[in-house]
């Protein structure tokens, strides 16, 4: 079973968090997360799957490290 990688944008947002939310209720296997905020939530933690993720700081280059799905979940 292929291990996927998934961009997360928008994560500390309100729509965000409810997507995490629906994530780890789906909990699907096999997938590596990466949540992607702007420069003002850079750096903070979020508890997904019982875990600290670090948010990453969306910018020009956050997509090189080439993911097989992303979900958008920014305004603006």
């Amino acid at each position: 079973m292929p291990n996927y990688k998934v961009a997360i944008v928008g994560a500390s947002g309100l729509v965000g968090r409810t997507v995490l939310k629906v994530l780890e209720e789906k909990n699907l296997p096999h997938i590596t997360y990466i949540l992607f905020s702007s420069s003002q939530s850079a750096g903070s933690k979020i508890k997904f799957f019982n875990q600290d993720y670090i948010l990453c700081e969306l910018n020009e280059n956050s997509f090189d490290m080439h993911f097989d799905y992303a979900i958008f979940c920014a305004g603006r």
